[in-house]
């Protein structure tokens, strides 16, 4: 019963894993991963030197940081919300509507945003125009997509993520808010005094999940939804978009590898950071 989905894990995520390598070596192809010449970490220098590496870092952690605070805040506060809800069948109305942009595919909220974007005859611009306010060249401002990227990305992460906080809500003792009520306790103050300590030990943890992928953007955010446009790189230039370009424009396999490896280091060396100042602080909120 076993033997397949072991199999198909160890043909796709494990026996891929060959090709770190390939960061350690000058690829040829030729002369193949294993036949290549081996050159240390020139890859990681010249990488690391390179003109571009502190734009795609300050790009990457900026933006990821804003996400896991703004997504964060804004699911718990949904879960908040619908746990309120005296109508379950209100509940589930709203969580169908929430959750549903999370199976929608980037490419299609690429075109989405661009619907609303587009300079000529986008949404947003219609409306100004016929409220004889100028026009806006989306497409053409970097700073504005730091918060464009971060509002797709919360609108498109909030359904599933406040489903976990919802579930740690549902596990509450009816007896706790049954008590609080009897003491007078209003709406504000259960939820300062028993939700939100109750959620503290899940959105630690989540977050200590979400501080380790910190370096790994999500290249389908990042790519289909700024479209690419050389003029918005400033802002929306991340790791993986570069890694992409590196193999798909430059042909450069030997920097996206070590590109790549770095990002996986340095985000199990943030979890680990994390893990134990959370261990240090609380132990009974850390991940491990």
């Amino acid at each position: 019963m076993c033997a397949v989905p072991i199999l198909i894990v160890f043909v796709f995520c494990y026996l891929p894993m060959i090709g770190i390598i390939m960061a350690f070596k000058n690829f040829k192809y030729n002369k193949g991963i294993f036949g290549s010449d081996w050159v240390g970490l020139d890859n990681f220098k010249t990488f690391i030197l390179s003109n571009d590496f502190m734009v795609l870092l300050k790009n990457t952690l900026v933006n990821n940081a804003l996400m896991i605070a703004f997504s964060t805040a804004a699911a718990v506060a949904l879960a908040v919300l619908l746990f309120n809800l005296k109508s379950r069948s209100k509940t589930k109305f709203f969580q169908t509507v929430f959750i549903t942009p999370h199976f929608i595919s980037w490419v299609v909220v690429g075109y989405i945003v661009y619907s609303f974007l587009n300079p000529s005859y986008g949404i947003v611009n219609s409306l100004l125009k016929m409220m004889e306010l100028p026009e806006v060249e989306w497409y053409s401002i970097p700073w504005l997509w730091i918060p464009i990227l971060v509002i797709t990305e919360t609108w498109k992460t909030i359904g599933m993520n406040s489903v976990i906080y919802y579930a740690t809500l549902m596990s509450i003792d009816e007896s706790l808010f049954e008590a609080a009520r009897m003491d007078g306790a209003g709406k504000w103050m259960i939820t300062k005094k028993i939700i939100l300590p109750e959620l503290a030990s899940i959105v630690t943890i989540m977050t200590i999940m979400a501080i380790g992928k910190i370096f790994r953007a999500d290249f389908g955010l990042f790519y289909f939804v700024p479209r690419n446009v050389g003029a918005l790189y400033p802002v929306t230039d991340v790791f993986d978009t570069y890694i992409f370009r590196q193999m798909r424009i430059d042909n450069n396999l030997n920097i996206s590898a070590a590109a790549g490896l770095l990002q996986s280091v340095v985000g199990f060396i943030c979890v680990m950071v994390t893990n134990h100042v959370v261990n240090r602080v609380d132990s009974d909120k850390a991940l491990f």
